[in-house]
């Protein structure tokens, strides 16, 4: 198969796809792989070490969509791609599709095979290709947000951790998965004090297992969910539904009753954000608003700021799936990998992800009714 790695074009996007070593591997087993010129340069690979691996290094990004069966990408396409797409094409990157309907109306259009990181999932529940980003993101939360507190960055002024005879910071967590625990994690070294709420007892129960009680878990109701945020001087958003929008947990009535120079960073943002006050995505460049006297983070690809170890810890878990794809082709891979199946978004004209079709008002055909009558790819 023919696999094309072109340059992310998102606001300080600095992950790419593929790794020289992922290229390596690929090629290896008789693909042929096409490299954007400089597409790595980001995550500290350079061309040459791409064309050493056996990648063809390709002049423009027209050039890599054209050429590409497959396109691996880290982020979902923008505007300036859209024109890339075509039938039958394979793209297996981040798409988070539930917030945008007009990227998912095109991919329906062009009849794209959009297979999504985010909504590969096994049979226990757990998303592998979201996982490494959802650890690097939750870390990272807390890193920006103690940096944010500091008051030239328009923060209260404090310490997360504090210092003998001055208390630490509060540090709220909404949602108890993979992000709010690497956020807990990091929290909990910096010092401060910790509390997460989730609707899920027996995840609560794991998580003060896993913390052996150093952390304070809360069923989270409206009631304890607006104590909590009042509270708080660092509040993370980490709610995830696989492939839907993030439900709205925090009210902006709560934010209100924050007190001025408090932080949010809300995880959930590239899914349209769990915090209501979170009504538009930042960048790298320009990271926060205020609202209501509370800093806001919004950013949607964190863990591009840190790429080269972003970068490594995504393909880790994409390369099998993009050698399985590539080695089997999609409609094979899919039929062979009930995990696989479930990350394909759209294809073959359709909405093929139940919570994508809802989110986006469009019409939901599971996608092994297509493979059974012989459509696609």
């Amino acid at each position: 198969m023919r696999i094309g790695v072109p340059r992310e074009v998102k606001n300080n996007e600095n992950r790419v796809a593929l790794t020289p070593a992922g290229v390596s591997a690929l090629t290896r087993l008789g693909h042929e792989v096409i490299v954007e010129r400089s597409a790595g340069e980001g995550s500290g690979f350079s061309d040459r070490e791409y064309a050493a691996a056996g990648a063809k290094i390709a002049g423009s990004a027209a050039e890599v969509w054209g050429a590409a069966e497959m396109v691996m990408k880290v982020k979902e396409p923008t505007p300036e791609e859209y024109d890339f797409l075509r039938p039958d094409l394979i793209l297996f990157a981040f798409l988070h599709l539930a917030p945008l309907p007009e990227l998912t109306r095109r991919l329906v259009e062009r009849k794209v095979w959009g297979v999504a990181f985010e909504t590969v999932q096994l049979s226990d529940g757990s998303l592998p290709l979201l996982a490494p980003m959802s650890e690097v993101a939750g870390r990272m939360a807390v890193q920006i947000g103690a940096q944010l507190l500091e008051k030239t960055h328009g923060g209260k002024g404090i310490l997360l951790g504090g210092v003998p005879g001055v208390a630490p910071a509060e540090v709220v967590i909404v949602g108890g998965g993979i992000v709010g625990t690497n956020a807990a994690k990091r929290a909990l070294g910096s010092g401060a004090r910790v509390t997460i709420l989730d609707v899920n007892p027996r995840r609560l129960r794991e998580l003060d297992d896993l913390f052996d009680g150093r952390v304070t878990t809360i069923m989270s109701n409206p009631v304890e969910l607006e104590r909590a945020v009042e509270r708080a001087d660092l509040l993370i958003g980490a709610v995830l539904v696989p492939g839907a929008k993030a439900p709205k947990i925090v009210s902006e009535a709560m934010v209100k009753r924050m007190q001025p120079g408090s932080v949010i960073v809300d995880v959930a943002v590239d899914q349209g954000g769990s915090i209501e006050t979170i009504d538009r995505v930042t960048t790298h460049d320009n990271p926060t608003y205020v609202k209501h006297g509370v800093v806001h983070y919004a950013v949607a690809n964190m863990p591009g700021a840190v790429p080269r170890t972003s970068t490594m810890a995504l393909e880790n878990a994409t390369l099998p799936y993009a050698m399985k794809i590539a080695g089997l082709g999609i409609r094979q891979a899919v039929l062979s990998d009930p995990a696989l199946a479930r990350g394909v978004n759209t294809a073959c004209g359709a909405v093929t992800c139940e919570a994508v079709a809802r989110a986006v008002g469009m019409p939901y055909v599971p996608v092994e009714s297509l493979l059974k009558v012989g459509s696609g790819a």
